[in-house]
């Protein structure tokens, strides 16, 4: 079979950093050792019975043997059909379904996400488990052909999850979560039992043939299907007909137990019509399958409806965060202010950015044809994006699409929305190219910021209108006086320059960000605390949501990074629909960029004196940490409410005086771990507002006032959960927090875990790997304690100044490659900056997470030279 190959972004620091010693004394030339723990993400758990060997075995293949999980949770399998995927455990007999059981709450959402779905087909069943399950009548399926499957969540209850192997073979990645309504609703390729259309009728269309032989009829009688109504050369609605006639329509399709290895579905039912959809749904993916059709879909039932449009904003939990939303109450931007995004490139096909380009389309100024990869000699006036292949599994990081979406993907207040929201949808981009494969040069991006402001520069031309506002979501090595003159030149015409603070975990100094005049941002988590691997120090002047990947706070079965649009090319074509979550300063600095975007939306003559005056007097932020500035979070959180009302005020403009009451997270989930987490109550308005009172509905449940203002009793609260006498099972709440103005509920899930559902990443294969020969030297190998994995590296050899990194993942699909798609996956200090370890370098403390993510790797990048490798395991287990 064809060995699905990793890749690991092998990327130096940002910035400068500061050599400290081994704290355990083992510091010398040679013989040292490395020793660190690697976390299990939040809600991590494994199948039980992958094809890994090595792995813990325990048999789940039917639903008496059904895995409890617990709720929220992100659980990574793999299921084949005998014969198919790497040699390994299941190779021969095969693993076809993969059953769970778990204890729900209505409306939550099941997600499967499928690692590959070119080698296998997998679908996604549900059953109310009432105590005899029959695998024959499901409660509800997703068959679909597509990526992603999800299925809602009727009512409260214990159900069991299938997870069945159609065809072939893949990892997936099995998602339980709430708040994740509406996004999988927009899939052309969704076929959901429960979806609400007409049995038995089916919409499809044959590809145009004259032969009066090959008449839409006529094809579908060959089918076995009766033809209701429609015509040749356009659509038809086709019907399955009686038990016989989808007998005979199943046995025309190939839909046979040959073909379709998993047990069929019987034609009768106890209810009759349930069995009618599933039939329904089965022969509608055939035909989908069939090279003479061109469509076919459910007969669906519509109703007028009123919802969001966007449907992944459900997801950017990072906007409410700002106060985003009451910000567009007054503007969601003016297409004549300019973002420049000076990054990879961008995705110009992407659906939810190639509407949201200035008049000039932009510019490639990346100089080195082997770093620029776009088959396009020396700078030009092209500036998508081809890829970098920066990121694990030889896919591109699309990190240019990530920020553009953030600053200014399309978002439809109205309906017919795609896709995700971004901070100032109205205001337009200017793509300017200048990281490529390995990174980027500071001429190269000397030039774009030129161009940018509307300066000579190497491409001969200026765009027709400057930019207003330049994003920097990258960064690295010293500072650069002719950088540093260019920026002042700059910043005195008016525009205003963001910047990604760095990701180092680091107080030293990072450029572009660390420069007079550029506002500096930092990034923080969903719960408005200090990203454990955002820089801080004297130079940040704000800072915005730049997520964590390692958590799901908020319980959506999605880890809490910042969602946005990017690409995939994993295979031969780009697709450039694609959306998923990365963390990083690099996320956070489109965020202020955005609502910088609005407030000169607002007030055109808005000027860097004037933001730099209303950050220093906490105007326009929400004060985090130490009262005033601090090192951390800078003047505090960006607030886009209060930036769009003060450059209202800077307009002449009438007091926007609409207090309204914001609370964020905006739902809790403690999952079977966490006891406290902290809630932030804040005016998202302005005016006068007074909380008047706080109150949940479950005696397990408790909120207490933490750092609150005496009068308004706005600030921050506790939410403390207490287990004791609570049996095994999922339990749902609500606070309700009442202002003056208005009342905000917060959904709060927790769980009480049984014996058998402990976190855990898997398998984990934790590899030393030099990181100038790109060899696999050491490995520790093992199952998680306590949901965490104690390693240590003996003998490691600094004697020649080598460099190091440390990667952890599993081989569910035992192909010898850990971090495959659909795989844990972690590095030292993150997934996507890996540190080089070297002989000045802490050797003790090696600590990060590895864990499972939904949709593509969550990572960011930092502008780094980068090389592909394959992250192969040693064949035999090691421990140094």
């Amino acid at each position: 079979m064809p060995v699905l190959k990793r890749v690991l972004l092998l990327l130096g620091l940002l910035g400068v950093l500061s050599g400290c010693f081994d704290k355990s004394g083992n510091k010398g030339p040679q013989g040292s050792i490395l020793n660190g723990t690697v976390f299990s993400a939040a809600g991590s758990v494994t199948d039980s019975d992958i094809n890994d060997p090595s792995a813990p075995y325990a048999a789940n293949d039917d639903p008496d043997q059904a895995q409890p999980i617990p709720n929220p949770v992100m659980l990574g399998g793999y299921v084949n059909v005998d014969g198919t995927g790497a040699i390994g455990r299941s190779y021969f007999f095969g693993d076809q379904t993969d059953f769970f059981r778990v204890s729900v709450a209505a409306s939550q959402n099941i997600t499967l996400n499928i690692a590959d779905p070119t080698t296998g087909d997998l679908d996604l069943y549900l059953y109310k488990d009432d105590g005899s399950i029959d695998p024959s009548n499901p409660d509800d399926a997703s068959i679909g052909a597509g990526k992603t499957k999800t299925l809602t969540i009727p009512e409260d209850g214990d159900y069991v999850i299938e997870v069945r192997a159609d065809s072939g073979y893949s990892n997936y990645a099995l998602v339980v979560g709430q708040n994740m309504q509406g996004l999988a609703a927009h899939t052309t390729d969704r076929l959901v039992l429960t979806d609400d259309f007409v049995p038995g009728d089916i919409i499809a269309r044959f590809k145009d043939n004259t032969p009066a032989s090959n008449t839409a009829q006529a094809q579908a009688t060959r089918l076995a299907l009766k033809t209701k109504a429609g015509a040749n050369n356009r659509a038809v609605l086709l019907g399955l007909g009686d038990p016989q006639n989808r007998q005979a329509s199943f046995r025309a399709l190939g839909i046979t137990s040959k073909q379709n290895t998993a047990p069929m579905r019987p034609l009768h039912s106890a209810d009759f019509e349930k069995q009618l959809k599933l039939d329904t749904l089965q022969v509608i993916k055939a035909l989908r399958k069939r090279k003479d059709v061109l469509y076919a879909e459910p007969n669906y039932i519509r109703q007028a409806q009123q919802e969001p449009s966007d449907p992944y904003y459900r997801s950017q939990w990072h906007y409410p965060l700002i106060n985003l939303p009451s910000a567009w109450d007054i503007s969601t931007g003016d297409s004549n202010i300019i973002v420049a995004v000076i990054d990879t490139g961008v995705l110009l096909n992407h659906p939810d950015l190639r509407e949201q380009f200035s008049a000039d389309g932009g510019y490639d100024f990346i100089r080195d044809d082997n770093i620029s990869q776009d088959d396009e000699p020396g700078i030009d006036n092209n500036p998508d994006d081809p890829g970098d292949k920066a990121s694990p599994g030889g896919k591109s990081s699309f990190h240019g699409t990530h920020v553009a979406g953030t600053v200014a993907a399309a978002t439809d207040f109205g309906a017919d929305g795609i896709g995700v929201a971004g901070v100032a949808p109205g205001v337009k981009i200017m793509p300017l190219r200048v990281l490529g494969a390995g990174g980027g040069t500071a001429y190269d991006i000397l030039q774009a910021m030129r161009y940018a402001a509307g300066l000579d520069n190497d491409s001969g031309t200026v765009p027709a209108q400057k930019a207003d506002i330049i994003n920097l979501s990258l960064g690295g090595g010293s500072p650069v006086q002719e950088v540093q003159n260019l920026i002042t030149q700059i910043r005195s015409t008016g525009m205003l320059i963001v910047a990604a603070a760095g990701n180092n975990r680091s107080s030293a100094p990072g450029y572009p960000a660390s420069y007079d005049g550029v506002i500096s941002v930092s990034a923080v988590d969903i719960s408005k605390q200090l990203a454990g691997y955002s820089n801080f120090g004297p130079t940040i002047d704000v800072a915005a949501p730049g997520g964590d990947t390692s958590r799901d706070i908020n319980g959506d079965g999605r880890l809490d990074g910042v969602l946005s649009t990017i690409g995939d090319d994993s295979g031969e074509d780009i697709k450039s629909n694609i959306y998923t979550e990365y963390q990083g300063t690099s996320m956070a600095a489109p965020h202020v960029a955005g609502v910088v975007a609005l407030m000169k939306s607002v007030y055109n003559d808005l000027t860097p004196i004037n933001v730099d005056n209303l950050l220093s007097s906490g105007k326009i932020v929400q004060d985090l940490g130490s009262p005033g500035r601090d090192d951390q979070f800078g003047h505090g959180l960006i607030d886009a409410r209060k930036a769009v009302d003060e450059a209202a005020l800077l307009a002449g403009g009438e007091n926007l005086d609409a207090p309204l009451l914001s609370i964020s997270p905006t739902s809790l989930n403690f999952g079977s771990n966490e006891t406290r987490i902290s809630l932030s109550v804040v005016n998202g308005g302005s005016g006068a507002l007074t909380v008047t009172s706080v109150n949940d509905d479950a005696i397990w449940l408790a909120v207490s006032a933490n750092s609150v203002d005496a009068a308004s009793q706005l600030g921050s609260y506790q939410v403390t959960v207490d287990r004791t006498g609570l049996a095994v099972g999922t339990y749902t709440a609500s606070i309700t927090i009442t202002s003056s103005v208005n009342t905000v509920t917060i959904p709060v899930i927790q769980q009480v875990a049984g014996q058998n559902t402990s976190i855990s990443a898997g398998h984990q294969y934790i590899l030393l790997i030099n990181a100038d020969t790109d060899a696999t030297l050491k490995q520790w190998e093992g199952d998680a304690q306590d949901g965490n994995y104690n390693f240590q590296f003996d003998n490691v050899d600094f004697s020649a100044g080598q460099n190091y990194f440390i990667v952890a993942g599993t081989d569910q699909n035992n192909d010898g490659i850990i971090c495959d798609a659909g795989e844990a996956c972690g590095a030292y200090i993150t997934q996507v900056q890996p540190k080089r370890i070297g002989i000045n370098d802490s050797h003790a403390g090696l600590d990060f997470t590895t864990g499972f993510s939904i949709g593509l790797q969550n990572q960011s990048l930092s502008g780094i030279p980068a090389r592909d490798i394959t992250i192969r395991r040693l064949p035999d287990k090691r421990i140094p």
